[in-house]
């Protein structure tokens, strides 16, 4: 997923935080071996208090090396090319938009972490076999510019339909569904929204109306975004854009002064459902430090921590949920959802017809 601690803080002017070395190999083998080093292998979004590392390393004795690898498309497709002799033990942030591709292609190993049964039932897949675990959940979401859209004396939109109506022109910025973990969540919500067929029609009415097309999410969010701190200052123009349903409360907590109120809304009928999976990677050079992390990943306090560094909801029973995310970020009532197989079956084509349809 897009939104990050470290990213919010430096769209915000506060300072860029990294994270990359929570852990030091030192003298051990960083790839593991009988070291006393685990390595994680990560999408760009990883991100965890120094304190929660420190508690993980004592108590299980390894020291946590983290590798961050560019936008999750592109992690999961280097670590499929790498699997027979992979960069780390652990691959955390395939999401269900990239799942089958990651299982096809036998990326990870059996393992059931310790703590799986507290695991909420929506979120559990691949029962049988216990290839992933899963980790977070966050809606791929429209957010929009309060203030623009006041001074503009216009109602911001709530459903995809509305996006393709004549107000809302040159108005979005989206992220590219063959490049971006939103962007990718963004057409699967609107085949799931349209069907099979209808969602190409839907499209051709958005690129009509003016739909912005970027790479990837610090991009649109950062730099195209009108309603974000980053936004503000890059002087965007587009007062819409694909985030997620937890950008609102990030741009509050990460605010000086913070205001009262969240500066940006979301569009709860354009809402996608996202989930994120960790597992033990095929191959892995320290499997016991691997079950170790993983065993970490839906411990309490990792689910505790984890909503305001990578702003994503816990998927284990009772974790905490920030009040700003209650307030200013709620998860969507009734997102779009859609079966893992069918992503699986539709996913690629549906890519290739977007791109030919979207930007040729």
């Amino acid at each position: 997923m897009g939104i990050t601690k470290k990213v919010t803080v430096l769209a915000v002017g506060l300072g860029l935080v990294t994270l990359s070395a929570c852990g030091s190999s030192g003298d051990d083998d960083a790839s593991g071996g009988g070291s006393k080093t685990v390595t994680l292998v990560s999408h760009n979004s990883w991100a965890v208090s120094k304190d929660v590392v420190a508690a993980f390393e004592e108590q299980s004795g390894y020291k946590l090396k983290v590798l961050e690898d560019g936008d999750a498309g592109q992690a999961v497709n280097k670590a499929i090319l790498t699997k027979d002799n992979p960069q780390g033990d652990v691959f955390f942030g395939v999401d269900n938009t990239l799942l089958s591709r990651a299982l096809d292609n036998g990326l990870f190993q059996p393992y059931e972490a310790k703590g799986s049964d507290l695991i909420l039932d929506e979120y559990r897949v691949d029962q049988d076999k216990h290839r992933v675990t899963p980790v977070d959940s966050g809606d791929v979401c429209v957010n929009y510019d309060k203030a623009w859209f006041d001074e503009h004396d216009l109602t911001p939109p709530k459903s995809f339909d509305d996006l393709v109506k004549p107000a809302y022109k040159d108005l979005l910025v989206v992220e590219n569904a063959s490049t971006s973990s939103p962007g990718l969540g963004f057409l699967l919500g609107t085949a799931a929204e349209y069907g099979d067929e209808g969602w190409q029609d839907y499209w051709k009415k958005l690129k009509a109306n003016g739909v912005k097309v970027v790479d990837g999410w610090e991009q649109a969010y950062n730099e195209e975004f009108s309603g974000s701190a980053g936004g503000k200052q890059a002087k965007a123009d587009r007062p819409l854009v694909v985030s997620y349903a937890s950008s609102p409360p990030a741009e509050v907590i990460y605010a000086d002064p913070k205001p009262t109120t969240a500066p940006t809304g979301v569009a709860e009928d354009t809402c996608f459902r996202q989930v994120e999976y960790a597992g033990l990677l095929s191959n892995a050079r320290n499997p016991e430090g691997g079950k170790a992390l993983l065993d970490f990943l839906i411990s309490k306090p990792f689910q505790d921590d984890m909503p305001l560094n990578m702003f994503v909801y816990p998927v284990r029973e009772a974790a905490q949920v920030p009040e700003e995310f209650v307030k200013f970020g709620p998860q969507a009532k009734d997102p779009e959802t859609m079966d893992p197989a069918k992503i699986a079956d539709n996913r690629d084509q549906w890519v290739k017809s977007w791109t030919s349809l979207v930007l040729k």
